[in-house]
């Protein structure tokens, strides 16, 4: 329990923040209130003081009356405008606060470790950012808009029947208890549901992101029955968590209609037999049953906007868990700017392991001369992908050190790292726009002549042409109708016009056919004369040019040479390549 308010008191602080640019429109919300609410008190006064003015029949002061008639249109007119004003603010504030999180929480995303976005699926990221925050804006929205006014209208219901009737205020401070009794009850049990409710709602999102965008891999393999029974547990789950959360949120509605049933009751009683003996006119009794109407009726909203207050605070909890994740290790001080670089690539007893219990590479070295190529070969899992995550500080080594022309890449900034290397792998990354923005991606400022030069050079410029607007026809995220050769072929054009000091390629031919990939290894070959080179390969006729293969296992250099030079050895390497060309 201390654990759990301890988190609410820490999201309710973090919401303070997001709101301190807004205090200007918080302090005008909470003006409009506090008019609306003491105009709105105003009135059973004047209506009280209307009805003495009918004593009897023939005995009405219609003069007065028509006076107090002008003044109540008046006041429900100011009290409307108020209202308007209030929920304009309160809107502004809520929408732009919303605005303001989810702009951080996209700028967050940008700067957290690889690692984050690998351990973490992108449905439940995705939920967090959208669909928590909306029920975080609703929530707010609606606590702004009935909390403060709610408390106000209570404190200054309580006044006026004070001032009115010391007797029949005292009726309504003894109920008073048993509605705050129900709040706290309600409270209490809706902030751990709601939580869950939102947890698993997420699951089912990031389960839903994954069954869709992997839609053809559950129809091959036959796996529609286990997609659906994994989607029909999870539903299960948040029917059960959802059906107990509404529950006791709904439970809140008859309950403080219970209470105010006892109040107006109670106050009607009482103030009637005061009346009756001359304590009070009938048009204060009037102005005492109004007053009692609306002194139960905030509670009823409090206790619905404490329950959605409890979810907007559980959606809240996820959206701030995110944007308090560590960011990526900021660039050392005075980290040096890699302007040109030679392509000198050094790893000095470098280890790395993705979980501690699991070590992957152990004292691994390297040393590769500028314009070099290196061909990475091994077996599945034995860390060649690793690798290039480590030369681009994806991750970071946890071991030893990797240089670039002498530096330790880790006091070099990750921007100009990363601007020196060209990068084309297995897995195609394709934006929503034009393939000419896609192709551009690392060059915007690229001339239409470089553009074209780098389509053809890749194999590329002939079935662009054919697509209905060339360049400038606009494709998915995903490449739409293009085949998965296609695609690979704008990544590879993408490269082709950045040009690079340094290449990776991971299996960068891998989904094109044999006559292309011969051009497109010409093409490759041009462009990684003088560059410094990584190629990881499992077709190990595609390195046999390459000027030093590394055959790695289990995150160790197990031999290495050039092509001829390994064959001749007879060992690992000999073994991968007869296995892939044995008769």
């Amino acid at each position: 329990m201390k654990e759990k308010r301890k988190t609410q008191l820490q999201t309710l602080r973090q919401l303070m923040h997001y709101l301190r640019p807004h205090r200007a429109m918080v302090f005008l919300s909470l003006l409009f209130a506090a008019v609306s609410v003491a105009l709105t008190l105003y009135l059973p006064i004047l209506i009280g003081e209307a009805v003495d003015q009918i004593v009897a029949a023939g005995r009405v002061d219609f003069s007065a009356l028509s006076g107090l008639i002008f003044r109540m249109v008046g006041v429900i007119l100011l009290t409307a405008a108020a209202q308007w004003l209030m929920n304009l603010c309160n809107n502004r504030i809520t929408f732009r606060t919303v605005r303001d999180i989810r702009n951080e929480a996209i700028a967050h995303l940008q700067r957290l470790p690889l690692s984050y976005l690998d351990s973490h699926p992108a449905g439940e990221t995705v939920s967090r950012v959208i669909a928590d925050v909306d029920q975080f804006a609703d929530g707010l929205l609606m606590g702004f808009t009935q909390l403060f006014s709610g408390v106000l209208t209570i404190l200054g219901t309580l006044g006026f029947m004070l001032a009115i009737n010391l007797q029949i205020a005292l009726v309504v401070l003894l109920v008073t208890p048993l509605s705050l009794f129900v709040a706290s009850f309600v409270a209490k049990r809706t902030y751990s549901l709601f939580f869950r409710q939102s947890e698993t709602r997420a699951e089912q999102t990031a389960l839903i992101d994954e069954m869709v965008g992997n839609q053809k891999v559950v129809q091959a393999f036959s796996h529609e029955t286990e997609s659906e029974r994994a989607f029909d547990e999870i539903n299960d789950r948040l029917e059960k968590v959802s059906l107990r959360a509404i529950f006791y949120s709904s439970v809140t509605n008859p309950s403080t209609r219970f209470i105010n049933g006892l109040v107006y009751a109670g106050v009607g009683t009482v103030g009637a037999l005061v009346a009756l003996g001359g304590g009070i006119t009938v048009g204060s009794l009037s102005a005492l049953l109004s007053y009692a109407n609306q002194y139960t009726k905030p509670f009823n909203e409090i206790s619905g906007v404490v329950t959605e207050l409890q979810n907007a605070l559980a959606c809240a909890g996820r959206i701030f868990a995110l944007l308090d994740e560590p960011l990526e290790t900021p660039d050392a001080p005075g980290a040096r700017v890699l302007d040109h670089p030679a392509g000198a690539v050094a790893a000095r007893g470098v280890s790395f392991s993705y979980r501690p219990d699991r070590p992957l590479i152990e004292n691994f070295n390297l040393s590769v001369r500028p314009g070099q190529r290196i061909a990475l070969v091994g077996p599945t899992g034995c860390g060649k992908t690793t690798l290039i995550n480590l030369l681009m500080r994806f991750y970071e080594v946890t071991g030893g050190s990797i240089s670039v022309d002498g530096t330790d890449i880790r006091e070099i900034t990750r921007e100009s790292l990363r601007r020196g290397y060209g990068m084309v792998l297995q897995d195609t990354w394709l934006k929503e726009g034009t393939v000419r923005e896609n192709i551009t991606l690392g060059r915007p400022d690229a001339t239409e002549e470089e553009l074209i030069s780098a389509a053809k050079a890749a194999h590329a410029h002939s079935f662009i042409k054919k697509l209905p607007e060339g360049y400038d026809t606009v494709i998915p995220e995903d490449g739409g109708s293009l085949s998965q050769g296609q695609k690979q072929l704008l990544c590879i054009a993408r490269i082709m016009l950045c040009a690079p000091p340094m290449l990776i390629l991971d299996e960068a031919t891998s989904s094109i056919d044999t006559r292309t990939e011969l051009k497109i290894q010409e093409a490759f070959a041009r462009l990684m004369e003088g560059r410094t080179s990584f190629i990881v390969a499992h077709r190990l006729s595609t390195i046999r040019e390459a000027d030093l293969i590394l055959v790695m296992n289990k995150g160790q250099i197990v031999e290495q040479g050039t092509h001829e030079s390994l064959l001749a050895q007879g060992g690992f390497y000999a073994e991968l390549y007869q296995s892939q060309f044995a008769k």
